[in-house]
């Protein structure tokens, strides 16, 4: 990954040929300290997932930000960006970008294509869907059950994004208030959606990143940018596997109660409840960071017993 300090390198004095190459000095020719150093400049490269020229996005802290940026690389705008994956263009839900982005991770943004009305008739209380959203106000579909009622209509795919239901626009809506929206439809009654599918295209062309020498890659190679939706953008290192795989239970206790996946919520009950001795403290922790959810009882027992596991077995 490219990596720039900023303003032009100068030639090292004598006094300084000691140093490590590219190590900053003070004044006097003393080393300055990792606190007076100058902020790395991380630069990611995109293009869009429909085919598109590379282009490179740097000096973003959100999700909002990051989409201006890409829309500013490819002169478009920022409301046409559905979603992005990392390292494939293809539509995978696996490679979805959350709230954590790869130092070396590619970047392949969805946009939007082919507008479209479909009529369900919900036959079943549960639909067999799974929402989520894009953290900027595109809720879509990351998950169709086999055999349920979703899957019986095939022009519903993962991926659309779901504009409205019952001709109320829910652009801005929470993949919770969508998923919540979509189980209250009464059993047995036709409704409608209008969806949006991302753009594709006929023949996608092999992409591969182009070739860096060793010394525009970071060195910390399994170190990861979180975005932030308050405060800077912070560069920290990858998660162990027993805490990556605790994550992922909580995100399949979020799918089982409330029909929705968010890698960056289920790491967020992760961290609440990692340093807590017993539920009632993680209860009253997820209530002051999460407190608009209004967790059940039983969910906050689910989610504890995971953190519990992932705690037995070391994090």
């Amino acid at each position: 990954m490219p990596l720039r300090l900023r303003g032009k390198k100068k030639a090292k004095p004598k006094e300084t040929a000691g140093l490590v190459a590219g190590e900053p000095t003070g004044a006097g020719g003393e080393s300055l300290s990792a606190s007076q150093a100058p902020p790395r400049r991380l630069v990611f490269h995109a293009q869009l997932a429909h085919g598109s020229a590379t282009g490179r996005v740097e000096g973003f802290s959100s999700i909002q930000e990051l989409y201006a940026q890409i829309a500013g690389a490819f002169e478009i705008s920022p409301s046409e960006i559905l979603y992005c994956t990392l390292n494939t263009p293809r539509i995978d839900m696996g490679r979805l970008l959350g709230g954590q982005l790869g130092l070396e991770d590619f970047i392949f943004a969805h946009v939007k294509g082919i507008k479209k009305e479909v009529n369900v008739y919900k036959s079943e209380d549960s639909l067999g869907v799974t929402i989520t959203d894009n953290g900027v106000g595109y809720a879509f579909i990351k998950r169709i059950k086999d055999g349920g009622v979703i899957d019986s209509i095939k022009t519903i795919c993962v991926g659309d994004h779901i504009e409205s239901i019952n001709g109320e626009n829910i652009v801005g809506w929470r993949h919770y208030d969508v998923a919540k929206k979509l189980k209250e439809l009464k059993k047995e009654e036709l409704f409608t959606m209008k969806l949006i599918e991302p753009k594709k295209a006929f023949e996608i062309e092999p992409r591969s990143k182009a070739g860096k020498s060793s010394a525009e890659k970071i060195g910390c190679g399994r170190a990861t940018l979180r975005l932030r939706s308050k405060g800077p953008a912070t560069v920290e290192e990858m998660p162990s596997e027993t805490k990556a795989k605790a994550i992922e239970k909580i995100d399949d206790v979020l799918e089982l109660y409330m029909g929705i996946r968010d890698t960056d919520l289920a790491t967020t009950m992760f961290e609440a409840g990692k340093d807590k001795v017993n539920p009632d403290e993680f209860a009253v922790a997820l209530d002051a960071t999460l407190g608009d959810f209004a967790f059940p009882d039983e969910f906050v027992f689910d989610v504890w017993g995971v953190i519990g596991d992932a705690k037995r077995r070391g994090l």
